[in-house]
């Protein structure tokens, strides 16, 4: 097993470490999958449930004393007819996307971005004051994404290989 030192500056301080190369792939490959995985099971299940909306959760679901109950109201009213499919085919997707490790970034993103908005929708938290598990989950894509998992026994690493990512680079900003 190989060891590696990792040197950066997070936050203006300088951070130095050493971890496993192996243990470090097996890790970001199972939290990949798990994430993917809850995803794609939050998604699916939604699909397959003819009578699935988002109204319930809108109307109903929002704790007492959120700041933006209104607009969660709006939501379930006026927009309920988009914002449904959104989120069934959107989670789906994602979760799709995370297992495969195919545009884990951009996935990983627009994952943080749905993860984001329930944590907003789920404010007060019943166990805690800011942090609760959408907020983890928001922090452990954004770090799955930059150590770059989707590479990771996953199709971003045969993708970054054809032409059209090799003729413009810029593109590996949504894999990895």
């Amino acid at each position: 097993m190989g060891t590696r030192q990792l040197e950066s500056k997070v936050f203006g301080w300088d951070v130095n470490f050493t971890y496993s190369e192996t243990w470090i792939g097996y890790a970001l490959f199972a939290l990949r999958l798990i994430m993917g995985w809850t995803f794609f099971y939050a998604g699916i299940t939604k699909v397959v449930n003819p009578d699935w909306s988002v109204r319930p959760f809108l109307l109903y679901g929002i704790p007492d004393g959120n700041p933006f109950t209104d607009l969660w109201t709006v939501m379930a009213n006026d927009w309920a007819w988009l914002l449904t499919p959104l989120n069934q085919v959107g989670l789906t997707l994602v979760g799709i996307a995370l297992i495969l490790g195919l545009f884990f970034r951009f996935s990983a993103f627009w994952g943080g971005v749905m993860m984001l908005f329930y944590w907003v929708a789920s404010y007060p938290f019943d166990n805690s004051f800011l942090v609760d598990y959408h907020l983890v989950y928001v922090f452990l894509l954004f770090g799955l994404g930059a150590f770059g998992a989707g590479r990771i026994l996953g199709l971003d690493a045969r993708i970054e290989k054809l032409d059209i990512v090799q003729e413009y680079p810029r593109l590996t900003i949504l894999l990895g």
